[in-house]
């Protein structure tokens, strides 16, 4: 039988932008929206035109996709006919290939936030749908507090879905806008939706106030819609939306709905799913979510020793799906919990191959448990494990030595109490090939200065990490009271896209710091070095 078609809506750079802290730029709104389009998302809202020079803009400069662009904006308001509504307006002479109305479907809300009458209410949907169709623009009906409002009115809510019907609208999209409606909620309230309106004009967007987006979406699947709106990571305001880098994998992956339905992500574009979702958040200076089903860093992560041995033996005793589908690796945790498993494992994916019987492994181990008893975390920072690894095996090249590092903060108090102004400057003498060099920076804080001056000048070295740059920075107290033991975790990129993580402990938080960023850079340089002998060798073969 053939497959029945879902479509994919993303509203990212519309209610994604609604999160806390995150602000896009023209330029941001146009990399998400060539990234959702690579993966095969169908719909790609791009925002409100008229309400912001931003969005409009970004639609006056309308981007070249595949999917088809949507612009976002409601109904026309109590009092003003629709020619003379200048929000609708606006959506109407937009560049988008279809419209998406927001519309109150709980007359609650009609009442109390539109100050109007359920009859005005419904003629305002009417009207508005009838206007964009006329435009020949393809419009979605957002029917907000949809299910709130189902379950206090049902008669209201139906009408309300059924006057965008009755007008036109080619997706009726019902909205669990405050995200507090439970799965089973959800799936009886769309059964009796899709009895009078046909489940292949039926959307569902869900916030995820209970953590139930997901549930909520792939339910109303179940009952009968054929649209799920969403966001990628699932961005929005409050608790976020539906996160359709979770049920894109979930309608491909998982065979209850693999078998019945088909999307516009291909497999092969799934795997592509996992960098997309981290080059949004580079693109927001977030960190990823390293628990994020599918893609996070540890979503194929095990750490047990027990465990570790029978995932090595078949990856299914504790995976639910291969982690390459998804573009994401499988990591065998090394920590105070590991057994050989876990170390010839990851020593494997880190490239390098050890025999579960070579006598190293063994002082290996014992290393590794000793490090984390002073309260250092390798689970967390795979790049100074490696470095470890190199260091126990005897096969860690020597690349510099740190002779001596200072740092000093510098603020300047005003008179009436406050500061002017602060910064610090680092100071760091490095040996390099016997020569000694001395480097100074300013930076935005003592670790920033550090680490600009420990990367200014490492002489013939400097070639291999002119691209590195600090992405993120942890720190944690690992034992409490004035004289903790502080660790410091640290992530750095290059140019290239790698990213890799190293640790430090210290009672002196600078310290930690300072022997992470080492770290971080001799990671980066054996990494580098091996791979220009790699291909010098093999340009003299």
């Amino acid at each position: 039988m053939a497959k029945e078609r879902l479509t994919l809506y993303d509203t990212t750079l519309r209610d994604g932008a609604q999160t806390t802290g995150v602000d896009f730029s023209l330029d941001d709104k146009r990399q998400i929206a060539a990234m959702l389009d690579e993966i095969g998302i169908d719909y790609i809202e791009g925002g409100y035109p008229g309400a912001n020079p931003l969005d409009t803009e970004f639609f006056a400069q309308r981007p070249k996709l595949r999917a088809r662009f949507a612009a976002f904006g409601m109904t026309r308001r109590q009092g003003r006919s629709v020619e003379n509504d200048p929000g609708v307006a606006a959506l109407l002479d937009s560049s988008a290939d279809a419209i998406t109305f927001v519309a109150k479907s709980w007359d609650f809300q009609v009442r109390v936030a539109l100050r109007s009458t359920e009859e005005d209410n419904l003629a305002s949907v009417t009207q508005s749908v009838n206007a964009a169709v006329a435009r020949g623009k393809e419009v979605a009906v957002d029917c907000e507090h949809f299910f709130d409002g189902f379950k206090a009115n049902p008669d209201y809510a139906l009408a309300c879905a059924k006057a965008a019907f009755d007008a036109d609208a080619r997706w009726i999209v019902l909205c669990d806008t405050n995200g507090g409606t439970l799965p089973h909620e959800v799936e009886r309230i769309v059964a009796e939706v899709v009895k009078q309106i046909p489940g292949d004009r039926v959307g569902v967007h869900c916030h995820d106030d209970t953590g139930q987006a997901v549930a909520n979406s792939l339910a109303a699947v179940r009952a009968g819609a054929r649209q799920i709106q969403g966001t990628l990571n699932g961005l929005g305001e409050r608790c976020g939306n539906a996160n359709l880098t979770t049920i894109i994998p979930t309608l491909l992956l998982k065979s209850e709905f693999a078998e019945r339905f088909e999307i516009g992500v291909t497999q092969e574009k799934l795997t592509h799913l996992t960098r997309v979702s981290h080059a949004l958040d580079e693109l927001l200076n977030r960190a990823p979510n390293r628990h994020a089903p599918y893609v996070g860093a540890s979503a194929f992560a095990t750490k047990a020793g027990i465990h570790a041995s029978a995932v090595l033996t078949d990856p299914r005793t504790y995976e639910h799906v291969t982690p390459d589908s998804v573009g994401n690796v499988r990591r065998v945790l090394v920590s105070d919990q590991a057994g050989r498993s876990n170390i010839v494992s990851e020593l494997a994916r880190l490239g390098l191959a050890l025999d579960k019987n070579d006598p190293r492994l063994a002082r290996l181990l014992d290393e590794v448990k000793e490090k984390e008893a002073q309260g250092y975390a390798y689970e967390g920072a795979d790049a100074s494990f490696f470095l470890l690894a190199k260091r126990v095996l005897g096969e860690a090249p020597h690349f510099f030595d740190i002779e001596r590092y200072s740092v000093a903060v510098d603020r300047r108090f005003a008179r009436n109490g406050g500061f002017e102004d602060q910064g610090a400057e680092a100071i760091v003498k490095i040996n390099v090939d016997g020569e000694s060099r001395i480097s100074a920076a300013e930076g935005n804080g003592p670790v920033n200065a550090l680490d600009l001056a420990l990367r200014k000048d490492l002489g013939a070295y400097q070639r291999f990490i002119d691209d590195v740059r600090l992405v993120d920075y942890r720190v944690r107290v690992f034992q409490g009271g004035t004289d903790a033991v502080t660790r410091v975790l640290v992530e750095c990129a290059d140019g290239e896209g790698e990213r890799w993580s190293t640790v430090g402990v210290s009672a002196n938080v600078i310290d930690a710091s300072f022997e992470a960023l080492v770290d971080a850079i001799n990671y980066k340089l054996l990494v580098s070095v091996e791979r220009n002998d790699r291909q010098t060798a093999k340009a003299v073969r």
